[in-house]
């Protein structure tokens, strides 16, 4: 990999971490929805293990294969970690990172806090899969998720409040260079942070902990809901004035990975208030079903919209099949993996969960397909954006840090 990129480095490179470790999570999704785990809000080993030495020789590959990308792009989620990490303490001590301080760019730091929730999501994904007899002591840890979560979500308010009371003070968003959504990676922070704290709002059968992370949840979605109709509004007004920002057009798909978490943080939020609170603990799905058809249907209209728009003005052609280099490009990856994600929450919980559709016929895989097919489009992508944007080249020189200088 690329090292000591200096001036050059850009906070957009941590999307590279988040869409690893993102679609480790998206096939994770086949165990949560296709196995069953009876008494338990997730599959874990206990459930995975029997399919894996099962008779069915084709259901045992798949859940091998399965099994083997989750642990792939968590590996890799964890080393772009580590080298954006390392880049982003040497891009600080440029007079890169200054400008950036003083420009609409500084929104692109809030991509660090929404990878640092995704991290959290990849550990528990790894620990419930390949850890046995986890759920006998998982009570345990959702206090130090919690706590991991609360202290990224401070993180994310303080570089939130810099920038933000800045544009209010001094009055210095350029509009001109606001013709993109991009924006609406604060947004994108916030919400992961939301779904984060609503999991052991779900999960835990601890009331305490429950009612903490349904209130911090609802803190941090509000914040989302607040913010997103704020920085769609202000980026559409430029866009409609100037039309899109070609380097920026693929946030015009942001919406997307935004709806997802959402998504998942209401039906969390609605199972853990009836459990815990409302002691029902049969719900009905009817809700779940309006609102992820809903999330879904305004998902589908952003993704043809931003496809006709990202193929007319070239940026596919450029930025992920030519020679055109950009870390903004990570961006594709989210939405492919949100629309796959979503998707597997709309069929289990808004036509399987109703006795819509016959759960393992033809129609539920038939239903399921589409969201796989995106799925594995985007694993596509993103291995070609990682060979592209990583690999060394003969052009690429190390950046040295002058001595002398401070930090």
């Amino acid at each position: 990999m690329k090292k000591n990129l200096g001036e050059s480095y850009n906070p957009l490179y941590f999307l590279a971490a988040l869409g690893s470790g993102g679609l480790g999570v998206s096939f994770f999704m086949y165990f949560m929805f296709l196995i069953k785990h009876p008494g338990r809000p997730m599959a874990n080993f206990e459930h995975i293990f029997p399919v894996l030495t099962g008779d069915n020789l084709l259901v045992s590959i798949l859940t091998g294969a399965a099994l083997l990308l989750i642990l792939i792009f968590a590996y890799k989620h964890f080393r772009l970690l580590a080298w954006n990490v390392r880049e982003y303490r040497i891009f600080k001590r440029t007079a890169a990172y200054q400008k950036l301080k003083s420009s609409n760019a500084e929104v692109t730091l809030m991509a660090i806090p929404l990878t640092l929730g995704m991290t959290i999501n990849v550990l528990f994904i790894l620990a419930g899969v390949f850890v046995p007899n986890l759920w006998n002591y998982v009570e345990y840890m959702f206090p130090f998720a919690l706590l991991g979560f609360f202290a990224i979500g401070v993180y994310a308010m303080v570089l939130f409040k810099n920038y933000f009371t800045r544009f209010i003070l001094n009055g210095d968003l350029d509009f001109v260079q606001n013709n993109n959504l991009s924006h609406m990676l604060t947004v994108f922070a916030f919400a992961m942070i939301a779904v984060g704290f609503a999991a052991p709002a779900a999960m835990s059968h601890t009331l305490a902990i429950s009612v903490i992370g349904t209130v911090m949840s609802i803190f941090f979605g509000s914040i989302a809901f607040l913010l997103m109709f704020l920085k769609m509004t202000l980026g559409f007004k430029s866009i409609f004035k100037q039309g899109i920002d070609k380097a920026g057009s693929p946030s015009i798909w942001m919406a997307i990975p935004i709806l997802t978490l959402l998504g998942i943080t209401f039906v969390r939020l609605y199972s853990g208030i009836n459990h815990n609170l409302l002691h029902i603990q049969e719900p009905s799905a009817i809700p779940l079903f309006v609102v992820l058809t809903i999330f879904v249907s305004i998902q589908v209209m952003f993704g043809l919209i931003g496809y006709t728009v990202l193929s007319k003005n070239g940026y596919f052609n450029e930025m992920t099949k030519g020679k055109g280099k950009s870390p903004g490009s990570f961006s594709l990856i989210c939405p492919g993996v949100a629309f796959m994600v979503l998707g597997m929450f709309f069929v289990h919980w808004g036509f399987v969960k109703t006795g819509v559709i016959t759960p393992f016929s033809i129609v539920h895989y038939v239903m399921l397909a589409p969201f796989v097919l995106v799925q594995l489009k985007t694993m596509q992508v993103l291995l070609r954006l990682n060979k592209k944007l990583f690999s060394k080249t003969k052009e690429d020189a190390p950046f040295v840090i002058p001595t002398g200088t401070n930090n």
